[in-house]
């Protein structure tokens, strides 16, 4: 049986008229909310894609439009640009829960990835668990799209959580500043506040995308339960009832709080989404809301 692609056909087509969008103006880069692609002297012809509503008219290929009678859009490279880094969080903890995190966060992933390669963004796919996995590294176009797709799908959760051996890693192999969008549970024993802050004292900015599966943030049970943590076999006994889960959503609310403060505290953004939620609405709804894309 064929395999489900992470983003299919009609959603890619309403990706199209997005862009990742990022806060900072970073010395040296094009950026600070993103300025325009289009055509103009001096720059490098790459590629082209469907004209929408509101795009700028001096942009569209108008010998393309008297052959097929459809407007196109030239798009241009301006350098340099400002790297985008998609730190996917492939730990185990990402493959708990009924509805599954770690494809929900490939499929969204693959989708911001796409937007950025159309808008000709340079995108890093940086894995990461105890450490910086293999990276892949697309530009240039939507033509990349496919491979990054067979990298997403190679992908498989292994090993536990450690945020601050993944930082301490990212800036040593990474010194030039950007938006970092990291897509993660956000759960690590030792913590993932400080390496988070690490990150954002060497000037980088956060775009952090915390997932939950529905079951992580409202137990469904009650009584005596044995539970096992994912990503180091320990086991627990617990005897839940309805005001110890009342006491757990309220932990874990005030730990997304923790992260949405240290985001914006510095200039970032932070969205939670559970994986019950469609992609597209995740997109269109929080992500578009926060002016991750726009």
């Amino acid at each position: 049986m064929a395999q489900e692609p992470l983003v299919d056909r009609t959603l890619l087509e309403k990706l199209e008229r997005l862009a990742i969008h990022w806060q900072k103006s970073f010395p040296g880069l094009v950026g600070g909310r993103n300025a325009s692609r289009f055509s103009g002297a001096g720059q490098e012809f790459l590629d082209h894609r469907r004209f929408h509503y509101g795009d700028d008219l001096r942009a569209v290929n108008w010998r393309a439009y008297l052959r097929l009678e459809k407007l196109f859009l030239k798009l241009f490279q301006v350098e340099p640009r400002v790297p985008v880094r998609v730190l996917l969080d492939t730990s185990l903890s990402m493959a708990t829960g009924g509805r599954g995190k770690f494809n929900y966060a490939r499929r969204l992933a693959a989708a911001l990835t796409y937007i950025g390669l159309v808008r000709l963004d340079k995108i890093l796919i940086q894995p990461f668990a105890g450490g910086l996995g293999e990276p892949f590294r697309a530009g240039g176009g939507r033509h990349r799209f496919a491979p990054a797709v067979e990298f997403l799908t190679a992908l498989q959760p292994a090993g536990a959580s450690d945020f601050m051996s993944a930082a301490r890693e990212l800036i040593a192999a990474h010194a030039q500043p950007g938006l970092l969008v990291v897509i993660s549970d956000f759960l690590d024993e030792a913590g993932c506040e400080k390496p988070l802050q690490y990150l954002a004292d060497f000037e980088h900015e956060l775009l952090l995308i915390q997932l939950w599966d529905d079951d992580d943030r409202t137990p469904p049970w009650e009584g005596e339960i044995e539970l096992e943590d994912a990503e180091n076999a320990r086991t627990m006994i617990l005897r839940l009832d309805r005001e110890a889960g009342a006491r757990y959503t309220e932990a874990f609310d005030a730990h997304a709080r923790v992260l949405q403060n240290l985001a914006t505290r510095h200039g970032g953004r932070y969205v939670g989404l559970a994986t019950s939620m469609p992609i597209e609405d995740a997109v269109f709804g929080p992500l578009m809301r926060i002016s991750g894309v726009a």
